[in-house]
């Protein structure tokens, strides 16, 4: 790896200088991002604070560790909360007025010490109403929390079902009832679950804090199966709000509730109080300075055609410093020589161990054997051929014996084709490590930085492979295979699609469905289309990379089960 910057030994490494491309792309999806986190905008805001309630943001402030920001509608220091799915729904339901975020709130916060999942209803979107995203949302934080047995806290003010898409919200396995079925299984592995109505807390609604260990509730909210209206309409009874489900008659009468508080500060107050009182925390690693500085990052490393870097640059901006060599990344290269279009190896990130599983954005020689003489081939950046695929499933096998996390940095075209390739087993080899990824038992973290295409994406543990986390900056690109690849073919489908019917295709109409094919196509890969359907956690500046590893880090390694077995079943050998 290319050493820092010259700085006496010990000291802190030196920024490079200049602003970048990729630094002016972040810049515009940090603007986007105020936008989205503003929810429903400031009209919703003062309506909220008219019923004398927070917005979820001003909850989710007072909630976390730290002194409350005064901006809660900004982002958050990801030391205190690493927001998740802010780009949820982006783009999404624009005929029913769009819904920010998916007008939900969720993360993971630090609260007295100890990290947590946090889910808070966001009100000024359509009341807090579920869509189908908010459902997915939900329930991938649920999800998150399992896999590292952090505690979950919900803070409630929502409406219901938003009615409208209701077939889209309601009956499916990863719909509404999902997230109920989730709180029971949660409850019965030990996870604490807290949750605070603060609002609205509606029909089938009501059962997801009621399925919580323990239940607050603030006065002038509602708890309730059918409001007074339905009542009336229902069985002609007439009963108000606060005899049907007020806080007071769910404290001294049914008995549903734990705590009655007078507002939401007093609401906030008691939960950290509550959840300041769990078993003993394992302290967070002391804080470690990296070997160059993370700002390097955004000079290393291109996405513009035909350029190159190595990706042992991007990661010792990234990785620890060596505490006897500063300015060294702590990274022991695993099999340096061998498979060298997959950089693996084991490092330290924020004093934790993990293992990195990176795809290599350089032109590299391989070694061939055979013959007298020493002969190579040269393999193409950010290919995964059957030698780097063997030596990563290796690799992948080693971590889980190690009880290590697994960082996987995605900059990859996909698996080497031709008749070479095929000759050299590329499937069998990608089956293999596809194996070894599937059936690891240590947390895995994903980091996609330029392209996650086609297999490429599922042998370095895409969505659909038990990540705890995904991180993506905004150069990313996730897709079955590139605009460029793929226009062509869809542009072919489309145009004999025409002909069939009869349709005369000249030279006009051929560019016409190319320019249309391809910006569709450069559209749909773009890595906010991804986010907004939940298949990215997060988006992050460059710069913040190696904060935001450690963050997901040290929420992963607080309560993973380490006692799982790691077995593969039958590998292609």
């Amino acid at each position: 790896m290319t050493p820092a910057p010259a700085s006496p030994p010990g000291a802190a490494p030196v920024a490079p200088e200049g602003v970048t491309d990729l630094r002016i792309l972040a810049d515009q999806y940090t603007l986007q991002e105020q936008q989205i986190r503003a929810g429903g905008g400031r009209a919703a805001v003062e309506r909220q604070h008219h019923k004398g309630r927070l917005t979820a943001r001003e909850r989710v402030n007072l909630l976390v560790d730290g002194p409350p920001m005064a901006v809660p509608h900004g982002p958050q220091p990801v030391e205190r909360f690493q927001e998740l799915g802010l780009w949820a729904a982006h783009g999404m339901y624009a005929e029913h007025g769009g819904a920010p975020a998916a007008g939900v709130v969720t993360g993971i916060g630090l609260v007295h010490g100890r990290r947590c999942v946090i889910i808070a209803n966001d009100a000024t979107v359509k009341a807090g109403a579920f869509f189908p995203m908010t459902c997915k949302k939900i329930i991938r934080a649920q999800t998150i929390a399992m896999m590292a047995r952090l505690p979950l806290v919900y803070l409630v003010d929502s409406a219901g079902v938003y009615l409208p898409l209701q077939e889209d919200v309601f009956p499916d396995a990863d719909d509404f009832g999902r997230i109920f079925r989730n709180n029971a299984v949660i409850s019965a592995a030990g996870i604490p679950q807290v949750a605070a109505i603060m609002g609205s807390c509606v029909a089938g609604g009501g059962y997801l804090p009621v399925l919580c260990d323990t239940l607050l509730m603030t006065e002038g909210s509602g708890l309730y199966l059918a409001g007074p209206a339905l009542v009336k309409a229902a069985i002609g009874q007439e009963v108000s709000d606060e005899e049907l489900g007020g806080a007071q008659m769910h404290a001294a009468v049914s008995g549903t509730i734990d705590f009655r508080e007078k507002d939401d500060p007093a609401c906030v107050a008691r939960l950290r109080s509550l959840l300041g009182k769990y078993g003993a925390q394992t302290p967070a690693p002391a804080a470690i300075a990296p070997a160059q500085h993370p700002a390097r990052l955004e000079r290393v490393f291109t996405d513009q055609a035909g350029a190159q870097y190595d990706v042992r640059d991007l990661l010792a901006a990234v990785v620890d410093a060596r505490a006897d060599q500063p300015g060294q990344p702590d990274f022991d290269e695993y099999k340096a020589e061998y498979g060298r279009s997959i950089v693996c190896g084991l490092a330290r990130l924020g004093g934790h161990a993990v293992g990195v599983v990176a795809n290599q954005k350089k032109a590299v020689q391989r070694a061939l054997p055979g013959g007298t003489e020493a002969r190579s081939a040269v393999q193409m950046p950010g290919v995964i051929y059957d030698d780097s695929a063997d030596k990563a499933a290796r690799f992948v096998m080693d971590c889980n014996q190690r009880r290590v996390p697994i960082v996987f940095v995605h900059d990859t075209t996909g698996f080497m084709v031709g008749r070479q390739s095929e000759q050299g087993g590329i499937i069998r080899a990608g089956a293999k490590l596809v194996n070894a990824v599937s059936n690891s038992v240590v947390p895995k973290i994903v980091l996609i930085t330029g392209g996650s295409y086609g297999a490429g994406n599922y042998a370095m543990c895409g969505r659909a492979f038990d990540q705890f986390l995904a991180l993506a900056w905004p150069s990313a690109k996730c897709a079955v295979m590139g605009a460029a690849q793929a226009t062509g073919t869809l542009a072919m489908i489309e145009q004999r699609s025409r002909e069939r019917k009869g349709e005369a295709i000249d030279e006009a109409t051929r560019a016409a469905i190319l320019d249309a094919v391809r910006a569709s196509y450069t559209e749909q890969q773009d890595i906010r289309h991804a986010a907004a359907r939940g298949w990215i956690d997060r988006v992050i500046r460059p710069a913040d990379t190696r904060a935001e590893l450690i963050a997901a880090l040290d929420a992963a390694q607080q309560g993973w089960d380490r006692t799982q077995r790691f077995a593969t079943g039958v590998l292609q050998t």
